[in-house]
This record gives structure tokens, C-alpha cells and sequence, in this order.
């Protein structure tokens, strides 16, 4: 039987354990819902998931090994039940194994960490749309130097999984300016760069490698990912970057967010 080639994803994680916490104004109950629909949307069951991070910078590209991972609760000052949380998902070391591995054959340097756990951006949104856990999970790290370039290189080297049944997952913000969140006057820069996304988006391979590799120069980009800390937009690269073909349609989620424009993408 013939699998079905997986679509790649920029999912928004959200803020810190934000689904997990009461909501009374209904903040991510519209995230939480993309989330949780996700799987919806896939044809088959992936056999793998790796879901790229904003939350962990490496020099190099790094990939977790761990047969059983941890969970490393990197958010701070929330209720204490949220330091309980539990996403006991399967490693896959051999998966792990073989993405560094493309990525080292695309001369892009890469490692195996057998020891790290999962951050929030990763156990956070997957267990919303994955609560079973009964999916092996490894999760990429963004690479130091922060080049966008090479995030979508490597995304391109990545692209084989996707046809071996692994779901490629980027999880981040498209906007993350975290002093800008919750002020209406943060509403208009937030659109104007969140269009651009979504127009650069809908290109095809090519064309949507070389306007992600000058993001910055985009209407209100800097506002959006202040200089040094794009971090949480890299993820969208390697998503995109595993994709070649035209993505019509790509912006699958669109919504206003503590006053703030934010997407998600699919690319088939």
C-alpha cells in the first residue's frame, strides 16, 4: 500500500501552558481549536512527528535522542499545576539518527542529544492535538546564528521524511514581540507583516525560499521579531523549506491575538 506523502506545518504554540490555565475571555480557545483539528487534516496517521522549536537555539542543528523524553517546563511564574503537566510520548532515536543524518549529507552540521527533553513549545501544542502520545516525537533545535537561509536549507534536506510517513511540524509564533502583545496600537504593524507572510506563503518553492531568506526586510518585520530574537519565526522556515511545491492556500489559520495578527501554514 502507497503512504501518503505528510504535509508540513507552522503551528502557534501559544503562551506558555496557556491551554491548560482558565481562560474567561477566550484568549486560545480559536489556537486551541486549530490544534486540537489538526490531525483532522492529515490523510494517514503520521508514523513520526518532529516538531521544530523556538524554544531551544543550538550551534549546529540538534536533534533529541532520547528513547523516553523529559519534559523541561521552561515557563515561569504560572500555577503550579501546569509544573504537572505529563506528555509521555516515545522517542525515536532512530529518527533522530536519520535526520541529522540528511542534514550532515546537505553539509549542514547536526548532532544526536540523547539527554534533552521536550520544551514547551513542542509537549504544549502536541498535547492539544496529539493527547494520546502514542506517536514518536523527536524535536529539532533552530541553530544559533539564526540565518534564514539555512533554516529553509535545512528543511529542504529534512523534505525525505515526509514521504517515510513523519509529520514535519515548525512551532512558534508568526508574530513575537512580547512587549507588544495585548496593545491595540501593536494591531496594524502586526497585520501588515502578517499579510506579507501570507502572500510570501502562497509562492512556490523557490520564490517563498527567497523572500523567507530576506523576511526582514518585510513591512513591520522588525516590530514583529525585534532583531535578535526571530527565534520563534525560524521554525516556519524548515516547514517551508520541506515543501517545494505552490502554496495556494497555505494560511490555514488566522486569528487576533492579544491585538496582534498571528497564522499558521500548511504545505503540501
Amino acid at each position: 500500500m502507497t503512504m501518503s506523502v505528510q504535509p508540513t506545518y507552522f503551528i502557534p504554540h501559544g503562551g506558555g501552558p496557556c491551554f491548560f490555565m482558565e481562560d474567561p475571555r477566550g484568549v486560545w480557545t480559536g489556537m486551541e481549536a486549530f490544534l486540537r483539528n489538526l490531525p483532522n487534516t492529515l490523510a494517514e496517521k503520521p508514523k513520526a512527528i518532529l516538531v521544530v522549536s523556538g524554544h531551544w537555539e543550538t550551534d549546529g542543528f540538534a536533534f533529541t535522542g532520547a528513547e523516553r523524553p523529559e519534559l523541561i517546563y521552561d515557563y515561569y511564574n504560572f500555577p503550579p499545576h501546569t509544573y504537572q503537566l505529563r506528555y509521555d510520548v516515545p522517542g525515536s532515536p532512530a529518527l533522530a539518527a536519520r535526520a541529522a543524518a540528511l542534514l550532515k549529507d546537505a553539509g549542514i552540521p547536526s548532532s544526536v542529544d540523547a539527554t534533552r527533553g521536550l520544551d514547551h513549545g513542542v509537549f504544549v501544542p502536541l498535547k492539544v492535538a496529539f493527547p494520546d502520545a502514542d506517536i514518536p516525537l523527536i524535536e529539532m533545535s533552530v541553530e544559533r546564528g539564526l540565518d534564514p537561509a539555512l533554516h529553509v536549507a535545512a528543511g529542504r534536506a529534512l523534505a525525505p521524511l515526509r514521504e517515510e510517513g513523519v509529520l514535519i511540524l515548525g512551532s512558534g509564533m508568526s508574530f513575537h514581540n512580547m512587549r507588544a502583545y495585548g496593545d491595540p496600537r501593536s494591531t496594524p504593524g502586526s497585520q501588515a507583516f502578517d499579510q506579507w507572510l501570507a502572500e510570501s506563503m502562497e509562492l512556490d518553492g523557490a520564490q517563498r525560499a527567497e523572500r523567507l531568506a530576506h523576511w526582514a526586510d518585510a513591512p513591520s518585520a522588525r516590530f514583529a521579531h525585534p532583531p535578535a530574537k526571530e527565534e520563534h519565526l525560524l521554525p516556519l522556515m524548515v516547514a517551508a523549506g520541506a515543501a517545494e511545491g505552490e502554496g495556494e492556500g497555505a494560511r490555514v489559520y488566522a486569528e487576533e491575538v492579544l491585538s496582534t495578527a498571528i497564522s499558521g501554514f500548511r504545505f503540501n
